[in-house]
């Protein structure tokens, strides 16, 4: 027979570099440290260094600009004289102006000294008539940079390539505005600021930020240090516990301290543990109970197979009835386990039908009749009114057979079990009490763990999977009701499930 190849199954490869460590968050926070404090230091290097020149005069033009601005709101203003001074001390400018006459002569305005290298106080006036000139002939506004050449003793402009290279003279920026005032005459504003080399501040800046780079690295190497620390630790911790965690270690302790998002996945796998904890005892009672209640219907098959076939004469009704009974038995720990399983994993779905649930649960409970006749029991329904509700049908009626079951098992020497029904408003809620030992208080909070058994002893007639009552829990969630269970120890216990009535059936109070 050959194989079907959509059948077939798929070797998984590992994928090449899979057991490959990433980068841990120590170094990868350290890293980063780095690289940013390493860009702090490129960014100072460039501002301070590289475009301080730029920087710095940009600063002075600006400044210049601004001052012949105000001078000339300022022109026929009293206050002229005042405002210059003060623009010339505080931005080391000094400011002529001329009141031109004709091309030939002019009339001094305002003359203010703040600097002995001034360009425009060591030029002669025919210079200044050529810088008036050159203003009229960029429309009245003209900025000039010049440096003076020691050896020819004369001002030179920065832009011709003869003198190009001749970067070590002061250098000064003239600002050329002709302004007009109220009386139509033209007025040649000239502003002057000598910009000091900056060679020697740049070597100071350099010997700073050689020193700022070297204490930086070492701040960002202590502070990379720390904070890998605080951050890596805890995480470290965690991932140790997980570790022992894995290996069935469930008293392992997760460390909640650190940061927020680190403390609260300790607490987080704190809690999962706990779970997991509660998960490997209900695996190691699964493995109790089901081993007990597979071995005990099994050997019970078993022998009175054998007898039958062995002893002539054994082949009796009654006991054909008892294996067919411990059949039954392990059929119905196998539905429950299946049951349970589909119920969880959301496989059973429900088919929600409107039915009379009152009616419903008479005819359950009259198939208990032969338990009634043959072993003593009284069961009691207690009701007023009939009730309608819109639910899944076999479901509820598994979750009534459960909890009769249920207390049939545990109930008193009287062997009397009470069914009640009441109504509530728009609910209807039905209890089913046994007069039992009770349940400790302390136990009401596990009965509903999957597995669970209050009777630790394996008696006979309180044999059980052990999966009835987390049904009864899991279709009441399923069905959007709730159920519960009250207790006393020497009284009995009643547990109870409650639905929704259909269509708001008024019915009044169950007595």
């Amino acid at each position: 027979m050959t194989d079907n190849p959509n059948c077939r199954k798929k070797k998984i490869k590992p994928q090449k570099g899979s057991k490959r460590r990433g980068v841990s968050i120590k170094w990868n926070i350290f890293f980063w440290l780095m690289l940013f404090s390493g860009l702090i230091i490129i960014i100072l290097w460039l501002c301070q260094v590289v475009f301080l020149d730029d920087i710095y005069k940009t600063i002075k033009i600006n400044e210049i600009k601004y001052a012949a601005r105000t001078i000339t709101e300022h022109i026929d203003s009293d206050e002229l004289e005042v405002k210059a001074e003060k623009i010339a001390y505080d931005g080391e400018i000094c400011i002529l102006a001329l009141r031109m006459m004709d091309n030939d002569t002019a009339e001094k305005v305002l003359l203010i000294h703040t600097s002995s290298e001034c360009t425009i106080h060591n030029t002669d006036e025919h210079s200044k008539f050529v810088l008036y000139d050159s203003a009229v002939a960029s429309g009245g506004e003209l900025l000039q940079r010049f440096r003076f050449d020691e050896k020819r003793r004369a001002y030179y402009s920065i832009d011709d390539d003869f003198y190009r290279s001749n970067t070590s003279d002061p250098e000064s920026i003239i600002y050329t505005n002709i302004i007009i005032n109220k009386d139509g005459d033209s007025i040649l504003l000239m502003l002057d600021s000598v910009i000091s080399p900056v060679s020697a501040t740049v070597r100071t800046l350099n010997y700073l930020l050689a020193a700022i780079t070297v204490l930086l690295f070492f701040l960002t190497l202590g502070l990379a240090f720390i904070m890998t620390q605080q951050v890596s630790k805890p995480i470290i911790k965690i991932n140790e516990s997980a570790k022992r965690l894995a290996q069935r270690k469930y008293d392992t302790v997760f460390t909640e301290q650190g940061y927020r998002e680190i403390a609260e996945l300790g607490k987080t796998l704190n809690y999962a543990a706990l779970e997991l904890s509660k998960v490997d005892d209900l695996y190691r009672e699964l493995i109790a109970n089901i081993s007990h209640d597979l071995r005990t219907p099994l050997t019970m098959i078993t022998g009175y197979s054998e007898v039958i076939r062995d002893l002539p004469g054994e082949n009796t009704p009654e006991n054909i009835q008892i294996i067919i009974d411990e059949a039954n038995r392990l059929t119905s720990l196998v539905n429950d386990v299946l049951d349970i399983s589909r119920l969880r994993n959301g496989l059973q779905q429900f088919e929600n039908i409107p039915f009379n649930l009152t009616e419903a649960i008479e005819n359950t409970l009259t198939r208990y009749s032969r338990l009634v006749e043959n072993d003593g029991y009284t069961i009691d329904f207690i009701y007023e009114n009939d009730v309608i509700v819109n639910t899944d049908r076999s479901r509820i009626l598994q979750v009534l057979y459960n909890l009769v079951n249920n207390a049939i098992t545990y109930t008193g020497a009287d062997k009397k079990v009470t069914v009640r029904q009441l109504t509530r408003k728009d609910t209807v809620c039905i209890e089913i009490t046994d007069t039992g030992e009770g349940i400790e208080a302390d136990q009401l909070e596990f009965i509903w763990d999957r597995y669970y058994k209050l009777d630790k002893i394996h008696r006979r007639a309180a044999v059980g999977t052990g999966l009835g009552l987390s049904i009864v829990k899991t279709v009441m969630e399923a069905a959007g009701g709730r159920c519960g269970v009250s207790s006393k120890v020497g009284s009995g216990s009643t547990f109870w499930f409650e639905l929704k009535i259909y269509n708001d059936t008024a019915i009044g109070d169950s007595k």
